[in-house]
């Protein structure tokens, strides 16, 4: 069983910027990648941005490049998102992702936190 508990959202006005944090915890083996993902009212889940368990390979979708910045700290299995200069296109409900194995031996499976809002507003 892995758990993922995120934070850091809330409201914030254009132009301002959060901080999320995700961390994992419970039965895990091995982690391939972390990431966060958004789903804005009426729209698909898109992906935001992913990194590796070194942290040496990140992706971003073109819409956050530049503006956000993830990172991770493995000594505490949590993975961070830093958003800058935030628009209203911004606001959604941010998912915290996790592609890894478990001890149960099962394949690579995905775990997903709860989400958090962010609304970006003035």
């Amino acid at each position: 069983q892995v758990q993922l508990v995120e934070s850091g959202g809330g409201l914030v006005q254009p132009g301002g910027s959060l901080r999320l944090s995700c961390a994992a915890s419970g039965n895990i083996f091995v982690i391939f990648a972390m990431g966060w993902y958004r789903q804005a009212p009426g729209k698909q889940r898109e992906l935001v941005a992913t990194i590796t368990p070194g942290g040496r390979t990140t992706t971003y979708s073109e819409s956050v490049k530049g503006r956000f910045t993830i990172s991770r700290d493995n000594a505490k299995n949590t993975v961070y998102l830093q958003m800058n200069s935030l628009k209203p296109e911004d606001t959604a409900v941010y998912y915290c992702n996790l592609h890894a194995m478990t001890h149960s031996g099962a394949p690579p499976n995905d775990y997903w936190g709860q989400g958090t809002q962010v609304t970006v507003s003035s």
